[in-house]
């Protein structure tokens, strides 16, 4: 049976390789190519992850988005994740002027954020993680309403505005997924999202929390959302090469990170080898690559963005492998 799972690509506009004609040019060969989508990071103050080296290169991501709508008209424009440090207003305005811009769908990503200190400079006084929890729900639940059309007065302990409405609304319905790889983040997703995408995971863990996602959306009494994974991704003649591109041993560490504690343990009790880490990381020639896609199809997921970050020096080549190998392999 062909498969349904949509297809993306993470967007080169961080580290070391962050450049716009990158992501223009690579989005149209994405389009060329049959992809579904691309994709943004978010961030306001940006610190690279020690796995991904120490370039602090960010062009902003909806921007990037924004150019990309101009010349590409059939893939959709996400984001993995919006952080709520904008204030309400801005992010609502930002997305439906996005909206206008193409006639692609959006997808809005939003996410608590790994840095309290993005909030800080933002002028946030508390950013705490429930206060960061409080903050991204009162963002997806305003935004809804602005795109609605609503004339919008609210107060609570983060924002006070009164008679606020916003014109143009978005072209289409803008769909918001949740993004984090926690339980608490499947809850989030049930009670207020249309979708959940949990970033880099391995499988095993995905398989799990599609499962308490499928629950928590029951007990909400709200249907199952879409699910979204953004695999580190590395394709080559064959798997050590593609390997050897990749920071394995900093993807492993993060694995036994004290906040990745509700990840699928392997056997051993501790991530330390390659192949505990399945799903987070897909490197190997194309039929690797195509072999774990299914896999990870096969698990829940409808919707893979591939995240080339460690190949962005590679960055047409990986699409060429992806587009004319993978896809039509997995699609087939």
């Amino acid at each position: 049976m062909s498969t349904k799972l949509k297809f993306g690509l993470l967007l080169p506009h961080f580290c070391e390789y962050g450049s716009a004609e990158r992501c223009i040019e690579g989005s149209k060969k994405a389009e060329a190519y049959g992809f579904d989508s691309v994709w943004i990071r978010d961030h306001l103050v940006f610190e690279p992850h020690g796995m991904e080296g120490e370039d602090n290169t960010h062009i902003e991501g909806l921007l990037i988005l924004a150019a990309v709508a101009t010349v590409c008209k059939k893939l959709t424009l996400g984001t993995g994740t919006m952080i709520s440090h904008r204030h309400p207003i801005h992010l609502a305005q930002s997305m439906a002027g996005l909206s206008t811009l193409c006639d692609s769908n959006i997808i809005m990503g939003l996410g608590l954020g790994t840095f309290p200190h993005e909030f800080e400079a933002a002028g946030h006084k508390k950013t705490t993680l429930q206060d960061r929890a409080n903050i991204a729900k009162i963002n997806a639940l305003l935004c809804r309403r602005f795109w609605a059309g609503e004339k919008i007065s609210y107060k609570d302990d983060y924002y006070d505005f009164k008679d606020v409405e916003l014109k143009p609304t978005p072209s289409k319905k803008i769909p918001i997924w949740y993004g984090g790889g926690t339980p608490a983040s499947c809850r989030r997703a049930a009670d207020y999202c249309d979708g959940w995408m949990p970033g880099r995971i391995p499988t095993a863990t995905f398989n799990k929390m599609v499962k308490y996602l499928e629950e928590q959306c029951k007990l909400a009494g709200r249907p199952m959302g879409t699910t979204g994974a953004i695999p580190i991704t590395s394709i080559d003649k064959n798997r050590d090469v593609a390997l050897s591109k990749v920071n394995v041993k900093g993807l492993i560490n993060e694995g036994n990170a004290p906040s990745k504690k509700t990840w699928v343990k392997p056997a051993s009790g501790i991530f330390s080898k390659v192949e505990d880490i399945e799903g987070l990381l897909m490197a190997g020639t194309p039929a690797d690559i195509a072999r774990d896609t299914k896999r990870y199809e096969e698990a829940g997921l409808n919707h893979i963005v591939f995240d080339l970050r460690f190949r962005y020096a590679d960055w047409y080549q990986q699409i060429d492998l992806l587009g004319q190998e993978v896809l039509p392999a997995v699609r087939a």
